[in-house]
């Protein structure tokens, strides 16, 4: 494990939210609970050193910043195809 290793959690209900929230957020230990359950559900990770450390400052249960939009975007739309393309190989 890291020293300093985070886990930003984001969820998105298009229907209810404006941007993706922080769902949840840990350092060291806490991170790798996060990260664990992720993996257990199969829900994608990416890792972003630098991203991690701007959504760590925003509150859980808050929106990402607006100035994220884009690149949260990218990530959501990736981690989809990464999906969509897993899903049909089973």
């Amino acid at each position: 494990m890291e020293k300093d290793q985070k886990a930003i959690a984001l969820h998105y209900d298009n229907e209810k939210d404006n941007a993706p929230v922080i769902l949840s957020k840990g350092h060291g230990l806490i991170a790798e609970k996060i990260i664990e359950i992720a993996k257990s559900f199969d829900i994608p990770i990416y890792e972003d050193k630098i991203l991690s450390d701007i959504l760590d400052t925003v509150k859980t249960g808050y929106e990402v910043p607006e100035y994220l939009y884009e690149v949260i975007a990218e990530i959501y739309a990736f981690t989809y195809q990464v999906m969509k393309k897993e899903s049909s190989t089973s």
